[in-house]
């Protein structure tokens, strides 16, 4: 009995020392980055119960003819969808796809894109739209042409954040130091004027480099944007708030930067809110310690809290990233 006891045992160890390396091998957290391969400018979206990332593909302007999306159920264990978009399906292509937009409206998914980086108002390029039936696309453009092609009060049409505020479509954009928004009409193929008359609203806060986002919390309007070079190690995010979309937007404060444990140039974000929950995740990109190429970016994840006041903490970078959280699902009435 006793030798047959010690085999149980053993068995039972065994087995448990098993399961016990299998369990140690699911990921407890996200890690940064939180998919392999050089992506930036990394735009968060929740689409029913899943979170995704639109970033941009990071390479030599000429190398950058698509994008890629990922996917997640609890933002640990990432889905790569490739070439969601691609020259093939942009019509007036020529050069380099950047910062996407994503947003679900009509049924449909469309993509806000920036393409051919134009220097001036002779050259083809600016703002597109594409659409797709799901968030995966592929997506194709919906005009055949850019959606904003002209540099309108200084602002490079780059960077495009699209915001849906109780039904209004507020494109806030601008590279060149200048952010402008618009306002986009039902099916997003066109412009339509704010009640003043005005098309094109210029918003730009101090220190304004690129990079609009906007979000609402408690009645509040928090509208943030990307400083420094892209470039650069002193890349960084500053953010304001206003009791309105339009402004006035006094900056408050720098809550993203380079932190010399971690990574350089952390900027150019966006933010993921788990519906129903207090939880923020903000989405950047950051360039690896000692690696100063320009195109070497990654996508990281990190979470973002408030003080009492609804001031936003400053955000510290992490190799950990952020623990498993799944989407619950609405109840239906």
């Amino acid at each position: 009995m006793k030798l047959k006891h010690l085999i149980l045992l053993s068995i039972i160890c065994c087995s448990q020392s098993v399961f016990g390396q299998k369990a140690n091998q699911q990921p407890k957290t996200s890690g940064n980055p939180v998919f392999p391969g050089w992506y930036a400018d990394p735009e968060g979206v929740v689409f029913g119960d899943e979170y995704w990332i639109y970033p941009t593909y990071s390479a030599p302007y000429d190398e950058q003819t698509f994008m890629d999306a990922f996917s997640s159920k609890d933002l640990v264990n990432w889905t790569k969808h490739p070439k969601v978009l691609s020259k093939e399906n942009i019509s007036w292509f020529k050069r380099v796809l950047w910062a996407p937009a994503v947003i679900h409206a009509n049924d449909k998914y469309y993509i806000f894109f920036g393409a051919n980086d134009i220097q001036s108002n002779n050259e083809l390029g600016g703002i597109g739209v594409a659409v797709a039936d799901n968030p995966a696309g592929p997506f194709k453009d919906a005009l055949g042409k850019p959606l904003i092609d002209k540099f309108v009060n200084g602002a490079q049409p780059i960077d495009q954040f699209v915001y849906n505020d109780n039904g209004h479509y507020y494109m806030y954009y601008g590279g060149w130091g200048h952010c402008n928004v618009v306002q986009l009409n039902d099916d997003f193929t066109g412009l339509v004027p704010f009640e003043d008359g005005t098309v094109y609203k210029e918003v730009t806060p101090e220190n304004y480099v690129e990079g609009p986002f906007m979000f609402k919390k408690d009645g509040k309007y928090y509208f943030m944007w990307s400083e420094g070079g892209w470039g650069g190690p002193d890349y960084s995010v500053a953010y304001a708030i206003s009791d309105s979309p339009f402004g006035p937007f006094k900056r408050v404060a720098k809550i993203l930067q380079q932190d010399p444990s971690v990574a350089t140039s952390a900027g150019h974000h966006s933010l993921l809110h788990a519906p129903g929950t207090d939880d923020y995740y903000i989405v950047y990109h950051r360039r690896p310690l000692n690696d100063n190429a320009r195109d070497h970016r990654v996508t990281c994840i990190d979470k973002m809290t408030f003080d009492k006041d609804g001031f936003i903490n400053p955000v510290k970078m992490t190799f950990e990233g952020v623990p498993a959280q799944k989407i619950k699902k609405s109840k239906k009435k």
